[in-house]
């Protein structure tokens, strides 16, 4: 049986995200792929201005929360060390689909990265260069062993608890925080009153922020020993 092709989403800051054919939800907010990426994300924990960047995010997804960091890096001359973990990958043709604005300089690196990615799923990826370190395993997060006290970041971007609940369960959040250094940010679009309750049993100091259009998100800090 032929799979279902991805349903091709353009968001309202003109960036294109796909809509998977399974979980029937799109990848990014319909308010704007890129600048989630950046506003969200980057932004919300501080990934845009810290020296040393280390990453871990779980749902690499269409690697574009990766390529928001890795511009911004770049811009800045800072070395990033990312940690991307993937349940679903797609293919390589795929990801080739999604575009975003990139310098020159991020498509070098995005193109090799497209080079070396899998024909198919399992293992893992990993790419470096003067710009840093990528590395996408591919697996299922709740059996996954993150690095302890690691992440100056977590982004925690899978698809909703709706559909795919499984890294939103306490054990998951409780690896993050052990994953997480002292005064570590994760970002995330969920505001469930309950996962935010989860995610401050498991340690967290958690808040509620403005978001993009009028949805709310979830920051939670690891506090400092």
């Amino acid at each position: 049986m032929k799979a279902e092709p991805f349903e091709p989403l353009r968001t309202e800051d003109g960036s294109l995200t796909l809509v998977h054919p399974a979980f029937g939800e799109s990848y990014s907010s319909r308010y704007g792929a890129w600048m989630q990426a950046n506003e969200l994300y980057l932004k919300l924990t501080q990934t845009h201005q810290h020296p040393s960047p280390r990453v871990l995010e779980v749902g690499f997804g269409l690697g574009v929360n990766f390529r928001a960091t890795l511009e911004n890096c770049l811009q800045r001359g800072v070395c990033l060390e990312y940690l991307s973990y993937e349940a679903f990958p797609v293919s390589r043709e795929v990801l080739a689909s999604v575009e975003m604005p990139l310098s020159v300089a991020a498509r070098k690196v995005w193109a090799r990265i497209l080079e070396g990615w899998p024909a198919a799923p399992g293992g893992s990826l990993c790419q470096e260069g003067a710009w840093g370190r990528l590395e996408v395993r591919f697996e299922d997060v709740t059996q996954a062993l993150f690095p302890n006290g690691w992440a100056t970041a977590v982004y925690l971007d899978p698809f909703s608890p709706k559909v795919n609940p499984e890294p939103w369960q306490p054990g998951v959040l409780s690896k993050l925080f052990a994953a997480a250094r002292g005064g570590a940010r994760l970002a995330t679009y969920s505001v469930a009153g309950g996962f935010r309750r989860t995610l401050a049993a498991a340690g967290f100091t958690v808040r509620k922020v403005p978001g993009i259009g009028k949805k709310a998100w979830t920051v939670a800090e690891r506090p400092e020993a």
